[in-house]
């Protein structure tokens, strides 16, 4: 990889530890993916937040880069980590947990990082002015940035953005270039009435799978609304390596294959492992505003006969609350949990439940394989259909 003489000097460890650590981490993983060159990058956002996933090494790293004076060069923003500061106390969470989340919590903050713990930047924050250049490790929020925001980034790995944040730089590729690397190699064609999230969602699975390289094209997919594009881009981050989809012709592709109610029906067997769930869970990725607007609009009047948990942003609940949606939502039966989301949290596992209902794909794909719950997937408009009664 080609370095320039900045670079070359903070790589032998000129600019000090962090900055040495942050560049062997981009030219290993540049030279890795034939990278030649290191780009410029507006805003990093960072995967590598809940302690159920990056454990106690992962919380000494964090804090000796801190100790050593690692600081945000570009705007920096956070995944979700393992609860709602706000409720912790009422889950029963293990103090070795809560102490280990604490220190990765604040060992970002020493490094200058936004606490936004979202999985959907795109939702908190404008795009950059133009086509920016951005590193994304979250696999929706990557896909939603090349797809659908107008922004490139790699799908990056936790490491990976990290040293983004602390250099502002990351390795170049195909998807970095105004073309995109040219017209997608493979091409799924869609043939579904009236598709639902979980249809868009398992569409992004199979698509995702399907991808001959970094992009995808889609063609039939009509215009989803915000919920299904979300479900989409969740769905499509669970599977493969594809960063980004074109919604529209599947003219120039090589390879074309059909998603059908057959290809969705396979794909939901694998994942729709329970009759009915003991809990019902909403927001993977996170809901935001007008999300938790549309849901306390369908719930007017109603209330959920089990317990239902909905992962939002706190941005956005902090907005819900403010304009009163979030009493609504609480009467309806609703728990509103910011900073965490329904994947890989400890509030939502086989010691609490035995199985929940989602409508989340990539809820659904993450709480089977990882978290050992099982899962009754269903379409939003369903689980209120079967869950809410009159109040």
């Amino acid at each position: 990889m080609e370095l320039s003489v900045e670079e070359e000097r903070a790589y032998r460890g000129e600019e000090g530890p962090a900055e040495e650590a942050a560049y062997r981490i981009l030219v290993a993983a540049g030279e890795a993916a034939g990278a030649e060159r290191l780009v410029p990058v507006e805003w990093a956002h960072l995967s590598g937040v809940n302690y159920n996933t990056i454990g106690e090494a992962g919380r000494d790293l964090l804090a000796e880069l801190a100790a050593q004076g690692a600081r945000a060069r570009v705007k920096a923003t956070l995944n979700p980590m393992g609860y709602d500061r706000d409720s912790v106390g009422r889950y029963g969470l293990g103090g070795e947990f809560v102490a280990g989340q604490e220190a990765i919590r604040e060992s970002y903050a020493a490094m200058g990082v936004e606490p936004t713990f979202s999985c959907v930047p795109y939702e908190l924050f404008a795009p950059p002015a133009g086509e920016a250049q951005v590193a994304f490790a979250e696999s929706n929020a990557a896909i939603y940035a090349n797809s659908l925001a107008g922004m490139r980034t790699n799908r990056e790995g936790a490491l990976g953005a990290l040293a983004s944040a602390i250099t502002g730089k990351s390795p170049h590729s195909e998807l970095r270039e105004p073309d995109r690397g040219g017209a997608p190699e493979s091409a799924v064609v869609v043939d579904l009435e009236g598709p639902t999230e979980v249809d868009y969602g398992l569409l992004g699975l199979f698509a995702g799978r399907a991808a001959c390289g970094s992009s995808v094209a889609i063609a039939g997919a009509g215009e989803p609304d915000a919920r299904c594009r979300k479900a989409l881009c969740g769905g499509m981050g669970t599977a493969g390596t594809c960063a980004r989809f074109a919604l529209g012709d599947a003219g120039g592709a090589r390879e074309t294959v059909r998603f059908g109610r057959e290809e969705a029906r396979a794909e939901r067997d694998g994942l729709d492992t329970a009759e009915r769930g003991d809990v019902i869970v909403l927001g993977s990725p996170q809901l935001g505003l007008p999300e938790l607007v549309g849901l306390a609009s369908m719930l007017e009047g109603r209330r959920f006969s089990r317990r239902c948990m909905v992962f939002c942003p706190r941005a956005a609940k902090e907005q819900a609350a403010r304009l009163g949606h979030a009493r609504a939502l609480e009467r309806a039966g609703c728990e509103l949990l910011a900073d965490c989301c329904a994947c890989l949290t400890p509030l939502v596992g086989p010691g609490e439940v035995d199985a929940v209902t989602t409508n989340s794909v990539k809820g659904a794909y993450y709480l089977n394989g990882s978290t050992g719950v099982g899962v009754s997937l269903r379409p939003l408009s369903e689980i209120v259909a079967a869950e809410a009664v009159p109040r």
